[in-house]
């Protein structure tokens, strides 16, 4: 009898072959190429650790991810008008300045009462206002700033550079009309002051002292990161901006009345900025009426390093900012000053499209 024969399937030698596991050399090359931003981050914490000793490296850390969370609130809203309206807005410093002294004028004169009690639920009900007046306030005069200034001019970015900066110093006008050209203290809330010093019972990281307010900034700028990323990646309104941005003429065949999602996308940046400024305001304790155009250097260089018109970079180009800033700081003060443009430098020169490069979010 002839047996009987099972035919076999053949096998793939390409599923059969076993998995080539890639070397250290090619997973770090693989990573720094594709994860550049986290690479150069990492590369920075390690390499400052090992230049500082763990408690003063902790707390410059922390120190330097909470200046960054300010560096992304001030830079979040032209990086959101630039990659989702291809708006270049000079006129971005002029916003922080409104907002630092409307959030200041609700802390210093309208709630200081509140502002300077000892419990911090009478400090939240001025807070919470001088946060929201703030971006309230700058969100208004974006709305009329997009409509005078920025509407004419859509599509031309020298045009835009030229309006924005005109635009700027009528702002700064304004600003000094109102308030007056003299600096204004403003004394941050009791509950934001001082630091608080981690029990002595932790391990490793016991006794160390850490700033209220960097901690806010930090929680705060962590929030703003995550909430811009929803809107714009989970929400139908992302959606309808990011496909107007593709494609204007589509979006409007569909109905949808793009020049509103537009408006409202600038109005969302000044807002931002305007927040930022006030955070900026009670981290520094004095206004000025320039104080937003002393930023603008920091703001332009954050969004030229994690990428035009990208929200992630922005917000890991600010963490690089200001980590920087406090490493090179305590290392070689006199270095300081030229750290931020250094790391600018040195990144586009290594990736001349910025950490993450993309255009439109």
């Amino acid at each position: 009898m002839n047996k009987e024969t099972t035919a076999m399937p053949m096998s793939d030698p390409i599923q059969e072959a076993p998995r080539q596991r890639r070397s250290p050399r090619v997973w770090l090359s693989d990573f720094q190429e594709n994860q550049a931003h986290l690479f150069l981050l990492a590369a920075m914490l390690i390499l400052s650790l090992a230049v500082i000793d763990f408690g003063t490296w902790l707390v410059l850390t922390i120190s330097g991810i909470a200046m960054g969370g300010m560096l992304f609130l001030m830079a979040s809203g032209m990086t959101l008008t630039f990659g989702l309206m291809s708006v270049l807005n000079l006129a971005h410093g002029a916003f922080i300045s409104l907002g630092a002294f409307a959030g200041g004028t609700v802390l210093a004169f309208w709630l200081d009462g509140f502002a300077g009690a000892p419990g911090l639920m009478s400090n939240l009900v001025a807070i919470i206002p001088a946060l929201l007046f703030a971006a309230f306030v700058a969100g208004i005069v974006g709305l009329v700033f997009e409509k005078l200034v920025i509407k004419p001019v859509y599509g031309d970015h020298l045009k835009q550079i030229l309006v924005t900066v005109g635009g700027s110093i009528i702002l700064m006008q304004l600003i000094e009309v109102i308030w007056g050209p003299n600096e204004i203290p403003v004394t941050r809330p009791e509950s934001l002051s001082g630091a608080l010093m981690l029990p002595e019972s932790l391990p490793v990281i016991g006794g160390i002292v850490l700033e209220k307010f960097r901690l806010l900034a930090v929680v705060l700028g962590l929030a703003i990161y995550a909430a811009m990323l929803w809107v714009i990646d989970r929400t139908r309104i992302g959606i309808l901006i990011r496909a107007g941005v593709e494609s204007r003429e589509m979006v409007e065949i569909q109905g949808y009345r793009i020049h509103l999602l537009f408006l409202g996308v600038f109005i969302a940046g000044s807002a931002l900025a305007g927040l930022g400024g006030v955070m900026w305001g009670m981290y520094k304790e004095i206004l000025t009426p320039h104080m937003g155009d002393e930023m603008m250097i920091s703001v332009i260089v954050v969004i030229i390093l994690g990428g035009l018109g990208s929200i992630r970079g922005c917000f890991y180009g600010a963490l690089l900012v200001g980590l920087i800033n406090l490493y090179i700081g305590f290392v070689e003060p006199r270095l300081a000053a030229v750290a931020t443009v250094g790391l600018m430098v040195g990144v586009l020169m290594w990736r001349p499209q910025g950490l993450i490069p993309v255009i439109k979010v």
